[in-house]
């Protein structure tokens, strides 16, 4: 049981940025910062009040990270499955299946991460490639984005696409199916194998990922797309005081079907919280409710994100996962029951749609409406943005990730891809996010990215934006502060102020002192959520 007071005196205790403000000690009562100070000051009060003191020994401490946008289940699982990122060829992709099968004790073989970008037949998967390797159980492979899929024919009949007539299946020239599914249908069969999980499954992923998460210093976290069982299991976890970190959860507005409105065949979970009077956070102890979740296009990997003008390399605009009406009414019954709306958005085009939505509303800035991810952002889209008070989660790792990007979007519009420091200076609150298992849960890669911006990789992007790389003051403020404010949480977290809930870090370097080439090499020595450690 901890001490009710403890000093962690003798370090470099940074209490916020933007900018930066570094004290000696914190005394931290029950859960929240009593005084952030001077040693000699936070030890005499520890001591005088029967306290305890805890060294740092010159170490440095952080306000904890808070990862605005992750999927906490799809971690835990991820954490479980193949993992197929790097694979630079459909020959190592078999192979590594192939391992992996022999061992695998569950009803599907799930694997994610692979990039056919990487492969060295530059050409996309199919089913026929994996059937010889696994023919005997449902094999589904997410590509590294998670709007896309491969699976076996196996999993193919099982979720019924093999003669769906969806967009989202792929087919050849032939008309067959290829067995590579995108959007709807990837829900699709994504729904097949959830429903072969048990209330126990989501309990045990969930725990997984988030404390996989506190393990890499984050302490909070906003997991998206939320849907009963994963709620429950939340709920569960929070109740037995097994959550250790604090969670945001962001709800889908209903159950997931395809219909002419896009891919919500009802919106009961929306209805439901509307009757109960559920509103931006309620909840209890380390779990809250945000808001709401819309998946409104797909990704640039998969080219179903939904851009103005077509891709550079293919004949293809993208589509919305949603209509205009559908979301615009989503948007508008949780703006007036009090709830906060995220909306997934990588395309300009679909941007539109949010901002139109959004722009629809009275005061659409009180509940600090969310764009996740905003990968393609013209200048007028950030000055409407600012205007309107919508704030931002992004992703800075897909800088990286998506190396591609310049070849799918053009020269022309490479300028407008994740430009970070542009809404800064327009004066949207941006917080950091992972969308985690998409990329590495670790906020140092994340923190990396944001100040580097693929400059040391070749990344041809980095030519294009040099301007929008992050200071990493700037960084750390949008990893604390900022992702504390866009989950509406400033009052309690984001900085180690005075009052302030005690979720902090210890590293193993000062982040001002390191090369920036090396950021993604500093090591968490401790967590600590509410003056606990994790």
């Amino acid at each position: 049981m901890k001490a009710l007071i403890t000093a962690f005196v003798n370090g470099r205790i940074y209490v916020s940025f933007t900018p930066a403000r570094s004290v000696e000690a914190l005394l931290v009562a029950s859960d929240r910062v009593l005084y952030a100070g001077s040693s000699k000051r936070a030890r005499k009060i520890a001591e005088d009040l029967g306290g305890e003191v805890v060294d740092l020994n010159g170490k440095t401490v952080l306000p904890g990270f808070i990862d605005s946008h992750l999927h906490l289940e799809e971690l835990g699982m991820a954490l479980e499955t193949l993992d197929l990122r790097g694979v630079r060829s459909i020959e190592e992709l078999k192979e590594r299946l192939g391992e992996y099968a022999k061992t695998s004790t569950t009803s599907w073989i799930l694997g994610h991460g692979w990039d056919q970008e990487l492969f060295e037949e530059k050409r996309w998967p199919t089913r026929w490639d994996i059937d010889g390797v696994v023919e005997d159980k449902p094999v589904m492979l997410s590509r590294v984005c998670l709007h896309a899929a491969l699976l076996n024919t196996r999993a193919m009949e099982l979720a019924g696409l093999i003669d769906a007539d969806l967009p989202g299946v792929v087919r050849d020239e032939k008309g067959e199916a290829t067995g590579v599914v995108k959007e709807e249908a990837f829900e699709i069969a994504r729904e097949k194998f959830k429903k072969s999980l048990t209330g126990e499954d989501y309990e045990h992923f969930v725990r997984l990922g988030a404390d996989y998460a506190a393990s890499l210093g984050v302490t909070a976290v906003g997991t998206v797309s939320v849907e009963e069982k994963t709620l429950k299991a939340l709920s569960n976890l929070e109740e037995r005081g097994e959550l250790k970190v604090r969670v945001f959860a962001y709800l889908d507005p209903g159950k997931r079907e395809v219909s002419e409105g896009g891919m919500f065949g009802n919106l009961e979970t929306l209805e439901a919280l509307k009757r109960l009077g559920v509103k931006r956070g309620f909840g209890r102890g380390r779990l809250r409710i945000a808001g709401i979740k819309v998946l409104a296009d797909g990704s640039l990997g998969a080219r179903t994100a939904w851009l103005s003008e077509p891709y550079s390399d293919a004949d293809t605009r993208g589509y919305p996962n949603v209509s205009k009406e559908l979301l615009g009414r989503i948007v508008g019954e949780a703006h007036e029951a009090g709830l906060q709306m995220a909306v997934h958005g990588i395309g300009d085009a679909t941007i539109d749609m949010i901002l139109d939505a959004y722009s629809s509303l009275e005061s659409p800035g009180r509940l600090r409406h969310r764009i996740e991810h905003a990968s393609i952002l013209r200048p007028d889209q950030v000055e409407r943005m600012a205007g309107l008070g919508v704030v931002a989660s992004v992703q800075p790792r897909f800088v990286i990730t998506d190396w591609w990007v310049v070849k799918r979007v053009g020269e022309r519009r490479a300028k407008w891809v994740y430009p970070f420091k542009s809404m800064l200076r327009a004066g949207i609150v941006l917080g950091f996010g992972t969308d985690s298992p998409i990329e590495p849960t670790n906020p140092w890669e994340t923190v990396y990215a944001a100040v580097t911006r693929g400059k040391y990789e070749g990344v041809e992007t980095y030519e294009h934006t040099k301007g929008e790389c992050l200071s990493l003051e700037e960084a750390l403020y949008a990893y604390t502060h900022g992702s504390a404010y866009v989950l509406g949480a400033e009052e309690d977290l984001g900085t180690l102020e005075e009052g302030k809930l005690a979720d902090f870090v210890v590293v193993d370097r000062d982040p001002f002192e390191t090369d920036e080439r090396e950021l993604k090499e500093i090591k968490v020595l401790a967590t600590y959520v509410g003056g606990e450690r994790v």
